[in-house]
């Protein structure tokens, strides 16, 4: 999926089948839902893509504390743009991975 066929099923009630639990979870943070977002990173936790997305989640959330720790699971530096760039970017690395 491209980044822009993923953009475009944010109109959808539902995000597309076959979505990995992180790109599911930026996939209903966009659609407001963060208790489902948290929801989907929390079923693959060991995974540093997904604690990627957890932190991003605590960050957008203001739980600071809670979103460096999963920074530091994930390997990654503590973000410090605006949430919509996080946002981007996350998306767009998972799904030039995928």
């Amino acid at each position: 999926m491209t980044f822009d066929e993923f953009k475009a099923s944010l109109g959808s009630p539902e995000p597309p089948p076959g979505l990995d639990p992180a790109l599911q979870a930026l996939w209903w943070d966009a659609q407001g839902n963060w208790e489902r977002a948290h929801t989907c990173v929390q079923a693959n936790e060991a995974d540093p893509i997904s604690a990627w997305v957890h932190a991003y989640l605590h960050r957008k959330e203001g739980d600071l504390a809670n979103a460096a720790y999963w920074y530091r699971r994930a390997g990654r530096p503590v973000a410090r743009e605006g949430l919509e760039a996080e946002w981007l970017a996350i998306a767009a690395a998972l799904l030039s991975e995928a």
